[in-house]
C-alpha cells in the first residue's frame, strides 16, 4: 500500500519534479501516468531501493535560511548606479591623514605632449611664484593640450617628486573621471590665486 501511495504521489509531482520522477520510475520499474493512477501495482517487482534524495542536515537548512536573509537585505538596498558603482568610496581616513595632503591652486602656464609617451602630458605650473613641472596621464582626455593653458587647477603640492625617463614630476594634478578619455581636470572658482591652499 505504501509503495502504491508513493506511486500516486510521484505521478502528481511528475510535472514539477521531472528528474525525481525519473528516479522513481526506475525504482518502480513502471512509467508514471495519469491513466495508471487508478490501477494499483499488484504482484509487481520493483528495483532494489536507492535513496532518491540525500538527507538534509539541519545545519544546511539553517545556512540556507541565513543566506536568504542576506539576499533579502541586499535586495532591499537601493541599486547603486553612476560613478559610485564603478569607483566605490575608499577606506575611511582620519582628519590627521587628510591634513597631511597639501593641495594648492596652480595656474597651468604650459601644456605639451610628451614625445615617446601615449599617456602623458608635460605641464608647467605657477604655484604662486614657485614653478612646478608635472607629468600627468591625461593625454587621452586632452589630445590638444593647449586647451589647458591658462586654466586654474588644483594639485597635490607635497607629493614626493618622481623621477621619470622624461624628467622629474613634482606633484599631481587632480582630475575626475574613470580614466582614459573620461578625465576632467579640476578647476577652481574665480578669485582663487596660484598658491592658495585648498581646505
Amino acid at each position: 500500500m505504501g509503495i502504491n501511495l508513493f506511486r500516486v504521489l510521484m505521478t502528481w509531482l511528475k510535472p514539477v519534479l521531472p528528474s525525481l520522477s525519473e528516479r522513481a520510475e526506475a525504482f518502480l520499474q513502471s512509467e508514471l501516468s495519469w491513466d495508471g493512477i487508478a490501477q494499483p501495482l499488484l504482484n509487481h517487482s520493483v528495483a532494489p531501493f536507492k535513496a532518491l534524495y540525500g538527507r538534509i542536515e539541519m545545519a544546511k537548512v539553517e545556512a540556507l535560511i541565513e543566506a536568504s536573509k542576506e539576499d533579502a537585505a541586499a535586495a532591499s538596498q537601493p541599486a547603486v548606479s553612476g560613478p559610485l558603482a564603478d569607483a566605490p568610496i575608499g577606506d575611511t581616513i582620519t582628519i590627521d591623514d587628510f591634513a597631511k595632503v597639501d593641495m594648492r591652486v596652480a595656474l597651468i602656464e604650459q601644456a605639451e605632449l610628451v614625445e615617446g609617451s601615449d599617456k602623458l602630458l608635460r605641464l608647467q605650473l605657477d604655484l604662486g611664484g614657485e614653478k612646478r613641472q608635472i607629468f600627468s596621464g591625461i593625454r587621452a582626455a586632452y589630445p590638444d593640450p593647449s586647451v589647458l593653458v591658462g586654466k586654474m587647477t588644483i594639485i597635490v603640492a607635497n607629493l614626493a617628486p618622481r623621477k621619470m625617463r622624461f624628467g622629474v614630476s613634482e606633484g599631481m594634478v587632480l582630475s575626475a573621471g574613470s580614466g582614459g578619455s573620461d578625465l576632467f581636470v579640476l578647476s577652481v572658482d574665480s578669485g582663487a590665486q596660484p598658491g592658495m591652499p585648498v581646505k
